[in-house]
This record gives structure tokens, sequence and C-alpha cells, in this order.
């Protein structure tokens, strides 16, 4: 069995429209061709959806419920289509955290000036390629190299770390942290796609406890309760500037690479262009 967009399509042109004739004016097509897509979805789906008298037609229960799901397939065609064709004049671009920090602005700024055919649309995603292996970005801001080799990546830039501290914690004032100091603390990380690892620490002096996140938002709360410090990329506190929170440098800490990433099978037309203006932001 396999129904046809079409044969929904003329169900739902009979109930909207009340009767054969008037689904057949609406879908452009002949009378008979509507009642031969409503017999083929009948008989495929082995029950009677409309009853047909002399002077109206009734939905069957059944056929109210097949209406409804018809509906929603042929909306979310719709959507699909909609989708399709926005995308030759859009680009979706990924990311975990913090997108570009400081440049996030900027960049939307001079895309949207260079380039005004096709919109920027960044789009959080809590994955470790940031959207890239769901389909739902074309391009992905990453920190760290992608999971796999499906992708190509070029980078554009690094980031200095900040600790990030309750804004009542005892370091608060401190202009600067070290990573020994950092180490003897509570540190939340986020495995899944954060910037920070137990590598960023010697295996003989790492920290004291930690705290295990599962995104940055679940990240920023847990440091800013007093319950841990962390560790991220400058981004981080350029983008999550929120009351309970500070960021301090940390003086000995190695800078985060921030890297443009795409499908290697499925190159992103505008690849090229958007890495050249993130470079350029980042110099």
């Amino acid at each position: 069995m396999s129904i046809e967009l079409r044969e929904l399509r003329c169900l739902v042109a009979i109930v909207d429209r009340g009767s054969f004739t008037d689904a057949a004016l609406e879908l452009r097509t002949s009378q008979a061709a509507v009642s031969r897509n409503l017999a083929s979805l009948e008989r495929k789906l082995g029950i009677r959806l409309v009853g047909r008298t002399t002077r109206r037609l009734d939905l069957t229960a059944a056929g109210e419920a097949v209406l409804r799901q018809a509906r929603r397939v042929l909306a979310g065609v719709d959507e699909l289509e909609r989708e399709a064709l926005a995308g030759s004049d859009r680009v979706r671009i990924g990311y975990a955290w913090s997108a570009l920090g400081r440049h996030t602005v900027p960049f939307q700024r001079r895309w949207a000036a260079a380039h005004p055919g096709v919109e920027l649309e960044l789009v959080r995603s809590n994955t470790a390629t940031a959207g890239l292996a769901d389909g739902t970005a074309d391009l992905a801001i990453l920190r760290r190299p992608p999971p796999t080799a499906e992708y190509d990546l070029v980078l554009i830039g690094l980031e200095k770390r900040v600790c990030a501290l309750a804004s009542d914690d005892r370091w608060a004032k401190r202009r600067s942290l070290s990573l020994a100091e950092i180490a003897e603390r509570t540190v939340a990380i986020d495995a899944a796609t954060g910037t920070t690892t137990l590598a960023l620490w010697p295996s003989s002096a790492p920290p004291a406890a930690i705290a295990n996140t599962h995104d940055v938002e679940d990240w920023l709360t847990t440091i800013s309760s007093g319950r841990a410090v962390g560790v991220s990329a400058e981004s981080t506190g350029d983008q999550y500037r929120r009351a309970g929170l500070v960021y301090r440098p940390v003086r000995d800490a190695p800078p985060i690479p921030v890297y443009l990433a795409w499908s290697r099978a499925d190159p992103p037309r505008d690849r090229d262009a958007v890495a050249d203006l993130l470079v350029d932001l980042y110099r």
C-alpha cells in the first residue's frame, strides 16, 4: 500500500468544497479523477471515508480521523516545500554554546550588507556537530574538532579562556586566575558540547571535584548558584552576561580554536563567503 499525496488532497478538497464537482474545480482536474482518487484511498485503507447520497456527502467516523491526519501530512509537505525554496536564499549556522561571542552582531551586520539576498540564521543546537548531523544547520561554529571525518573544517580564529564565577564568590574581585587555583575547586564540565575537559589540567593535578552539566544553561546555573566554577571560551562570557555571574581571564590556559565546519558530502554554497568574513573578524 502506498498512499499518494493527490489522494489526500482530493479527500480534503471534497470535504472543504462540499462536492466532487467543486473539489475538481479546486484541484483543476476532472470530477472523474476526484472520484477515482477517493476510491483508491478508501481501497488502500480498507475503510469507507465518505458516505455518498444523492444530496450530500458526509464523512464517516473513520473518515474524520483520516481527514485530521491528511491535513497534518499536507501541512507538513507544504512546510517542507517552503523550507526547500527558502533554503536557496538562506544559510543556517549552528552553534552549541556561544555563537561568535563579541563578533556575533558585527558578523550579522556585515553579512547583511554584503549579501542582502541571502538570509543568515543562527541556530543553537546542543550537539557535538552543532546541528550538522541532524540537518538543522548548513554550517557550524565548533570549538573542538567534529567527532567523525564526515566534515570539513577551517580554523577561523582563537579565543582566550575565562573562568566563570558566582558574583559573590571569594575570587570575584580577582583580576585573573590560574589553572592550578581553579583545580582547587569543584569545576563544572559539560562533556558533550563544552570546550573544557580534564585534559586541560596535568593528570597529576586534576580538579578537586567535577560537577557534570548537560548544556550551557545548566552550566551557567550551576556556577551562578555557587556550587562550582567553570572554564570556557571568552565568547561564552561575551554572550552570557547575566546577574549573578562574573568572568575572569585564565592567564596560563591555552587558547581555544574556533572552527567553521560543514558536511564533506554536501558542502554548502556559501561556505567560502562565511569563512572569509569570519577569519577577517577574528584577526
